[in-house]
């Protein structure tokens, strides 16, 4: 069998054909990037990006022929609000780094309303303020992954997945919308869209060549601890892009985040929900953008060779507080920190610091994730832009202590999804079934003990 798997990331859109042993055989891509119209502002114009998926996923149908469904992977959050008569956009869609709505959730987290503003809630009170503006009333909200399923389908299909549902912050304990605090927002119900499974069929993506069946539906960090074969307990992914995320597989068991990782579902199928645990690094890839930025290296891809012409940092820590710490910490006033630099100090030296200072951050992740789980992995599967850099993974596995196990594919998201759809097709049994010959690149182990303790100390420095 094919799939196509559709992978609306932040900053890129892929749309990829997937045969049944889980290999991509043909791809398109398409860089999509976020605008930012004013500091704290991250916006992306939701047509282009329906327009781009359409038009990239015929192409690949086109050369490769028809396929048994449809995957849809996506960056999760971010929110969109289009009218439900005429199925155009209502304002900007809105990212879910989009902080315009800080200020209210520091309102609602005062009367006890735990929001966030990397969650959808907020932004979808704010769009909704904003189509009530102009006068309309029939309005959608969602996702990406339901405007995508929306306009593939010629709006048959208003629906999300569980996954991205957890994400928006107004799912009730038992997976419905929580109707009080929707209430809160003045988000009417009928506005969100119908919460299904990650894998079974909705309807026919009719606009596509030989109208596909969507068949699955995932947040971009599930898709990608899947894509990894990441589905027995314990086992932890980590996907190093802009940011990073890592993982940890549950299984059934949902579990309490703890200093500052939080549980999340990992998938739904008629077998039920599986949990994972997850953490964030916030400035991964773009600390090194920063030292591009800076004229240190030329472009990200050389930031490798630069930083191995020395065999260490020579005492240079580098905590990437670009945009502030994530887990375990998650301290907004956090700053970036370059400690140990002398006379003697060089570009070579400081691009290693960076790269093993976030490193160091990926390391934190994965001890608050054991340490909540209380399973220790043994590896670590990696992807991601980050995971084509050397001199990082061998820095990840020696500040770790475990061995990372590199992916083959660059972004595992894409056949994450296509693993869902063939579970709703029959073609699996479940994500495990589907997963079961994956095989990495590249096993890195760490060469040492490394000072972590020495890199504590400079975390606490560039804390306010």
């Amino acid at each position: 069998m094919t799939v196509l798997a559709v992978d609306a990331g932040t900053t890129t859109v892929r749309c990829v054909a997937v045969d049944g042993d889980g290999r991509p055989v043909g791809e398109e891509r398409l860089s999509l990037p976020p605008a930012n119209p004013a500091p704290g502002l991250v916006e992306f114009d939701a047509l282009v990006l329906a327009e781009a998926v359409m038009g990239m996923a015929t192409e690949v149908l086109e050369r490769h022929g028809p396929v048994d469904g449809v995957g849809i992977a996506s960056q999760r959050a971010s929110a969109v609000a289009w009218d439900r008569s005429t199925g155009q956009p209502v304002g900007p869609g809105i990212g879910w780094q989009d902080l315009r709505t800080v200020a209210r959730c520091g309102e609602l987290r005062a009367e006890g309303v735990p929001v966030a503003p990397n969650q959808s809630a907020t932004k979808f009170e704010w769009l909704m303020g904003e189509s009530r503006a102009t006068g309309r009333a029939d309005i959608c909200l969602g996702t990406v992954d339901s405007w995508l399923a929306w306009v593939l389908t010629c709006g048959k299909a208003h629906v999300t997945d569980l996954t991205n549902a957890a994400a928006t912050g107004l799912l009730a304990l038992d997976g419905s919308w929580d109707v009080a605090l929707l209430d809160c927002l003045s988000i009417p119900a009928s506005s969100l869209p119908e919460v299904v499974g990650s894998a079974g069929v909705v309807t026919a993506a009719s606009v596509l060549p030989g109208a596909p069946p969507i068949s699955a539906l995932a947040g971009d960090q599930q898709a990608s601890l899947i894509g990894l074969g990441c589905v027995s307990v314990g086992q932890t992914k980590l996907t190093a892009g802009t940011g990073a995320m890592v993982d940890m597989c549950t299984g059934d068991v949902a579990g309490t985040g703890a200093d500052g990782c939080y549980p999340m579902p990992a998938w739904a199928t008629p077998d039920g929900v599986a949990w994972m645990l997850e953490g964030a690094v916030l400035s991964a890839g773009s600390a090194v953008a920063w030292l591009v930025d800076l004229g240190v290296v030329p472009d990200v891809a050389s930031s490798h060779a630069l930083a191995s012409g020395c065999e260490d940092s020579g005492g240079v820590v580098f905590v990437p507080a670009l945009s502030g710490l994530g887990t375990p910490t998650w301290d907004d006033g956090a700053r970036g920190t370059l400690l140990g630099v002398t006379r003697g100090t060089g570009r070579a030296e400081i691009c290693r610091a960076v790269l093993e200072g976030v490193a160091h951050c990926c390391a934190d992740v994965i001890e608050v994730l054991a340490r909540t789980s209380g399973t220790k992995p043994t590896s670590v599967r990696m992807d991601g832009g980050m995971s084509a850099n050397p001199t990082f993974v061998q820095s990840l596995a020696d500040a770790s202590g475990i061995v990372v196990e590199r992916s083959s594919e660059l972004e595992a998201t894409a056949l994450g999804a296509a693993a869902l759809v063939r579970v709703a097709t029959g073609d699996a049994t479940d994500p495990t079934d589907a997963m079961k010959g994956w095989q990495p690149a590249e096993l890195v182990g760490p060469r040492g003990p490394v000072d972590r303790d020495r890199w504590a100390e400079a975390v606490s420095r560039a804390r306010p």
